[in-house]
């Protein structure tokens, strides 16, 4: 038997469109699937492009940072999203994650952890693999530049503090701060994140750029090696 086609949104009554209600109301006035279904732009002759949307969002448990933070390969296997749907949507969550990190400049200046932790938050809680970062900062304690040093498990065997202070030599950096996610959420340091921090301390304190901290971002919380006493406990 042959299914309804469905009537296409442009057909709906214009304070329904999610494009008009856009123009008339602003972009806060929508609801999340109303957006997601702009972005797709036309469904198909069974199903809306707000189906599509509604069917995606309810997918990743309604929630935008799951669908930043998932394979593309996951967006595509929804029906009706497909390759070029999937790559728009991650695109679109990319943009506005950036367009938050713009409102900091690349020059601030690291006076507390929760710097640190502002500064990676959104980058970071919601991956699946951890990633190790470095910041290096001057005298003033301003950020010279951010290096992503490797992505995977964190263990003293892969992060070299070559790979940490090159870098930093190279920027004439006075300090670093070294930084790394816990997928799990639970930022509480393991024995391979003190075994780590051991180590850049050491080769830090031959090569004159001492280690400030090191920050693991977990979910809405983190956890600062300085503010913990860790440092001082590893220095020992």
């Amino acid at each position: 038997m042959n299914e309804t086609p469905v009537q296409a949104i442009k057909e709906w009554p214009s304070t329904e469109r999610p494009r008009e209600r856009l123009r008339g109301l602003g972009p806060a006035a929508l609801r999340t699937p109303e957006l997601l279904a702009i972005i797709f732009g036309t469904g198909s002759a069974r199903r809306s492009a707000l189906q599509v949307a509604e069917d995606l969002y309810e997918r990743f448990d309604r929630s935008l940072r799951r669908l930043a933070a998932v394979p593309v390969a996951q967006l595509e296997a929804v029906p009706g999203v497909g390759a070029a749907r999937a790559v728009t949507v991650q695109a679109a969550l990319e943009l506005g994650r950036r367009a938050v990190k713009e409102t900091r400049p690349e020059s601030e200046r690291i006076v507390s952890p929760r710097d640190v932790y502002m500064r990676f938050e959104l980058r970071l809680r919601d991956l699946r693999q951890e990633e190790f970062h470095v910041l290096l900062l001057n005298t003033q304690n301003a950020v010279i530049r951010e290096v992503m040093v490797s992505r995977g498990i964190l263990d003293a065997s892969v992060v070299h503090p070559r790979e940490v202070f090159a870098p930093a030599l190279v920027e004439a950096a006075a300090s670093v701060v070294l930084v790394h996610n816990h997928p799990s959420g639970d930022p509480t340091p393991s024995a391979a994140d003190r075994e780590v921090t051991r180590q850049m301390c050491e080769a830090g304190r031959v090569l004159g750029i001492p280690v400030r901290d090191h920050v693991i971002v977990g979910n809405g919380r983190y956890i600062s090696f300085l503010d913990a006493g860790l440092l001082r406990e590893l220095e020992r």
